[in-house]
């Protein structure tokens, strides 16, 4: 019998001992051998709970137990995570976590030690929450040289910006109603500014190249000023509005990585990803892109990648798998590197303007009713170039990132 502790029985550590006692016998069939609970640890006390019997409220006991083979950290952020996890490979237990800023943060280190202790640091969930992503690419695309990593990868920002393209709420609108359903926390600036998706990028770039992504480096933009007239502008272009994260291996040594809302065309894959949904293009140099997309967060769909990386842990108890990244750090292009085409929206009439915006060389150019502006659609550019010309003209309400 394998002997699990989970750290934090909110959300997801509460998913993960549901799922394991729900599916016991399919992980039994799966492991060759029983996985059973042994500890949960958390703050609190859950009179009444499945788990009242197996909670403690010392880490010590986890770590010190030569039992406990594999502890599942669920408790978020990176105060008590970082130190309790490390501790835990320290004393030669494997980990599995689903904290995207512990990985994203400390991930390189903890890497290290697991192959020095010969034990593993899984992370399915930290990413995508129950789709398949990490495990792909270190196994199923072993093979390939990955060449661009896109997705949307946060559930709340998805949502909003999927009310205001379907429903035309404003952004206040969509964030209370994503509030109130439990997407959003009444804190929201982790997600509506990149920074949740920004770690994940960092984490997805790093397994695809190798190397430590510092994600304080990737450009990142939320979607705080994205609003309604930006849709109906992108509706006339024939696209929509999605908060993206994306990594470009275009060479040996640079990655060009951003997080941003970008416009993309209906046709495009990621266009109908929409609510709490996640979608991850991986394009490699022999496959082409593969798509992975599925529930981005959720207790269960979550609870679930955890429970595939406890799994994987009980059938390498005494064997390092080879995955994640080295110390190497990877170099990350400049933002004004990044080549993009733009929606401008401008003050005035075009008949007006025109003269002045040849620079941009328009491919479209659209205006809605009862507003005195237009909007352009302007060529390929890259961002340094871009930002030059549009400084140089007046009259410029905004302008948004849109597709190549």
């Amino acid at each position: 019998m394998i002997k699990v502790a989970v750290m934090g029985y909110g959300t997801i550590g509460s998913g993960v001992a549901e799922v394991l006692e729900k599916n016991k016998d399919t992980i039994m069939h799966t492991v060759g051998q029983e996985v059973s609970l042994k500890y949960v640890l958390d703050l609190r006390d859950f009179p009444g709970s499945p788990v009242e019997d197996k909670l403690i409220h010392d880490f010590s006991v986890i770590e010190q137990d030569p039992e406990v083979e594999i502890v599942v950290e669920c408790m978020g952020g990176l105060n008590p995570a970082y130190p309790f996890v490390k501790a835990c490979l320290l004393a030669g237990k494997h980990v599995a976590t689903s904290n995207k800023a512990l990985v994203a943060a400390h991930g390189t280190e903890l890497l290290a030690i697991a192959r020095d202790k010969q034990v593993n640091f899984f992370f399915e969930a930290s990413v995508g929450g129950g789709i398949p992503i990490i495990r792909p690419l270190y196994r199923c695309l072993t093979g390939e040289k990955v060449e661009e990593i896109t997705g949307i990868l946060n559930g709340t920002t998805n949502f909003i910006l999927t009310k205001m393209d379907k429903e035309g709420w404003s952004f206040k609108t969509a964030l209370k109603e994503a509030q109130r359903l439990g997407y959003a926390e009444q804190n929201p600036e982790a997600d509506v500014e990149g920074h949740d998706t920004c770690r994940k990028l960092a984490i997805l770039t790093a397994m695809a190249t190798g190397r430590e992504v510092n994600y304080e480096e990737i450009y990142t933009e939320g979607i705080t000023q994205v609003s309604d007239i930006d849709f109906q502008y992108a509706k006339k272009l024939g696209m929509t509005v999605k908060l993206v994260g994306s990594a470009r291996m275009s060479g040996e040594e640079t990655v060009s990585a951003f997080v941003a809302p970008l416009m993309v065309k209906e046709d495009h894959p990621l266009s109908t990803v929409n609510d709490v949904f996640n979608g991850i293009l991986v394009k490699g140099n022999m496959l082409g892109v593969t798509m992975y997309s599925g529930s981005g967060a959720g207790k269960l769909p979550t609870a679930s990648a955890v429970v595939a990386d406890i799994i994987d842990a009980a059938k390498h108890l005494h064997q390092n798998v080879a995955m994640g990244w080295t110390e190497k750090k990877q170099t990350l292009a400049p933002m004004g590197m990044n080549e993009f085409r733009y929606v401008i929206r401008l003050s005035g009439q075009p008949e007006e303007r025109m003269s002045e915006l040849m620079e941009f060389s328009p491919r479209e150019i659209v205006a809605l009713e009862k507003l005195d502006e237009f909007a352009i659609l302007s060529k390929p550019m890259r961002e340094a170039e871009f930002l030059e010309a549009v400084g140089k003209i007046s009259g410029v309400v905004k302008y948004i990132r849109a597709e190549r």
